[in-house]
């Protein structure tokens, strides 16, 4: 079970800020170098409920030898009080790396050790890792991060704390390319390959939701196998999107004007993720617009 208060401590440059701005991605409350005297007073304090379930949201501290007041026999006492007192999930997470690894880390960022500021880095190193061995000892995960960039510590962290409530928030919209491309788009699909409906008289007026003018659109050659390889491809890359921890995914279907073909394939693709397990919000962005045949070029013939 997913701890819902994790304490977070390590080397100093062996991840922890990575750690935290990951879970604070997932949607974890976080506080980082909070002095030990107020942290009682923070666990009192109710936790803020998140998501539609009412979850209680999980909270991550981050300790380290720069905390005021730190005490590291002490922060392993109060993690077993809470543990016993509280009922909730208590963790400590102890990032851990090699001296040679640290001590290049430092030596191209530039960064002074915050435990050896006037002397090499290494005696830093190894100053604060006998400071934090109660913490090593007591950590029920360990990360050695020697050989892990960001990106796969991150990854790591999204693996091991990633709870229900980081699926993205899934949007698949149309609209017309005439009035430009929707803001904040991730996967943009471009349907004037398609004919149409706006140069028939009869389905100019109506938009993609009308079974009529969606009939015509499909009849294109080019339909099926065009759509159908689009799903494919979503049903491949939406699943890598959650597991990189991305919190939105938008998916935008363009025709012309943005009434007829982009809305009828929104509708399709939005049904098929639905029943692929995802859950979809689809949102029409030109619907409402009058069609005009300037935006829409030159008819051109049946396919």
């Amino acid at each position: 079970m997913t701890a819902n208060i994790l304490f977070v401590t390590g080397l100093s440059g062996a991840g922890k800020s990575t750690v935290l701005k990951t879970l604070e991605d997932l949607g974890w409350e976080v506080v980082d170098n909070l002095p030990l005297v107020l942290l009682d007073r923070l666990l009192e304090a109710p936790a803020a409920p998140t998501g539609s379930g009412g979850r209680d949201q999980p909270l991550a501290v981050g300790i380290g030898a720069r905390t005021r007041d730190f005490d590291p026999e002490r922060i392993v006492e109060g993690i077993e009080r809470l543990q016993r007192q509280r009922g909730a999930q208590v963790e400590l997470l102890f990032l851990d790396c090699t001296g040679a690894e640290l001590e290049r880390r430092y030596a191209e960022t530039r960064h002074r050790h915050p435990l050896a500021l006037d002397r090499p880095a290494r005696d830093g190193i190894a100053r604060e890792r006998e400071l934090l061995a109660p913490l090593r000892a007591a950590a029920g995960r360990l990360i050695d991060t020697s050989t892990l960039n960001s990106s796969e510590l991150a990854a790591q962290i999204r693996t091991g704390f990633a709870g229900p409530a980081t699926e993205p928030v899934l949007t698949v919209t149309s609209f017309g390319f005439a009035r430009g491309l929707p803001r904040n788009a991730d996967l943009v699909f471009d349907m004037r390959f398609l004919r149409n409906p706006h140069w028939v008289p009869a389905l100019k007026p109506g938009t993609g939701l009308d079974a009529d003018v969606a009939a015509y659109v499909a009849e294109d050659p080019c339909y099926e196998p065009a759509v159908s390889r689009i799903e494919d491809l979503l049903a491949l890359l939406l699943p890598r999107y959650r597991a990189e921890g991305k919190s939105y995914v938008t998916v935008a279907i363009g025709c012309t004007g943005g009434r007829h073909r982009s809305v009828h394939v929104a509708e399709r693709i939005g049904r098929f993720l639905h029943d692929r397990g995802f859950s979809p919000t689809v949102t029409h962005r030109d619907l409402g617009t009058r069609p005009q045949d300037p935006l829409e070029g030159l008819p051109t013939s049946p396919a």
